[in-house]
C-alpha cells in the first residue's frame, strides 16, 4: 500500500480493492500505482487477473446461472405433462434462451442493487448513481465517481465482479440466441427447399 497514491483508511481493504478494480479492468483512478515496479506489477496483474475471472469466476456464475435456471424453467412449466424425461428435453431445446432469461434478470437484479447502494450510501445523484453502475460495469472506469465511503470498497470487492461477469454473460448469450436463430431459420429453409 504505501506504492499506492490515493485517499484510503483501511490498508488491507484498500489494498484488496484496488487489486479488484485493477483486476476487473475498471480502474476508476482513486487508487493509483505510483513507482514504476508498482506500475508494472499493476500491468501484469490486469491481464493475470482478468484470465483468473475468465477462468474461475465466470465458472461458478455459470454454475449458480445454471441453478437459477433450472428453478426458473420449472416454475414455468410446473404442469407439464411427461414427467422430468420431456421437461429435461424441453429444457434442453430453450436452454440458451432460459439462460439468457436468467442473467438478464440477474443483470436486472445487480444494476438496481448498485445504483440502490450507490444513492444511498455514496449519495450522489441518482443520474450519477446509474453512471457509476454503468462505467463499472462496462469497465469504462472514468475517474469521476467511485466508491469512496467507508463501506464502498467493501460492496465494490463483491458488486464489480459480479456485475462485469454478468454483463458479459448477457452478451454472450445474446450472441448465441443470434446464431441460433440464424441456424434454425437456414435449417427450416433447407428443410422448404428440401430433395
Amino acid at each position: 500500500m504505501d506504492q499506492i497514491s490515493g485517499k484510503r483508511s483501511n490498508r488491507v481493504l484498500h489494498a484488496l480493492y484496488f487489486v479488484i478494480v485493477t483486476m476487473t479492468s475498471v480502474g476508476y483512478g482513486d487508487l493509483v500505482p505510483k513507482s514504476d515496479t508498482t506500475k508494472l506489477l499493476a500491468c501484469a496483474f490486469v491481464f493475470t487477473g482478468m484470465a483468473i475471472i475468465a477462468l474461475f469466476i465466470s465458472k461458478a456464475a455459470d454454475y449458480l446461472v445454471e441453478k437459477q435456471e433450472v428453478l426458473f424453467f420449472k416454475a414455468m412449466h410446473m404442469n407439464m405433462k411427461g414427467g422430468e424425461a420431456k421437461m429435461l428435453r424441453a429444457m434442453e431445446t430453450y436452454r440458451i434462451k432460459y439462460k439468457f432469461y436468467t442473467v438478464a434478470l440477474l443483470l436486472v437484479m445487480i444494476i438496481v442493487t448498485g445504483n440502490l447502494f450507490l444513492w444511498k450510501v455514496e449519495k450522489p445523484s441518482l443520474v450519477d448513481s446509474f453512471y457509476c453502475v454503468c462505467a463499472t460495469m462496462t469497465t469504462l472506469g472514468y475517474v469521476d465517481k467511485c466508491f469512496s465511503s467507508k463501506l464502498g470498497p467493501i460492496f465494490a470487492i463483491f458488486w464489480v465482479i459480479m456485475s462485469t461477469i454478468l454483463l458479459a454473460q448477457f452478451f454472450q448469450y445474446v450472441a448465441e440466441l443470434a446464431e441460433n436463430a440464424r441456424q434454425m431459420g437456414a435449417q427450416q429453409e433447407d428443410n422448404n427447399h428440401g430433395p
